[in-house]
């Protein structure tokens, strides 16, 4: 098992991205959403892949950098998420 399969937080997002995935695959409200759908779910996919990109580097300092960045991306799903609501 490596070392990111032990964060609680990479499980908790990993099941955050099935379900954004889930809940877009096949919205017919979102027919029309100008590829926000796509950029949504990217924005999900992308928490996680930092968070384990992270973990799996050499020091705490890399680890903490894309943490950052996994955090920007939530900052984005969450954006993302508003607009899609007020359409």
């Amino acid at each position: 098992m490596s070392k990111v399969e032990n964060l609680t937080i990479w499980h908790k997002e990993i099941d955050l991205s099935v379900c954004i995935y889930t809940l877009t695959k096949d919205n017919k409200d979102l027919k029309h959403d100008f590829g926000l759908k796509d950029q949504i779910q990217r924005a999900s996919v992308s928490i996680g892949s930092n968070i384990a990109e992270g973990c799996d580097r050499n020091t705490s300092k890399d680890f903490a950098r894309f943490l950052y960045i996994a955090r920007g991306s939530c900052s984005e799903l969450k954006t993302q998420v508003l607009i899609i609501s007020k359409l």
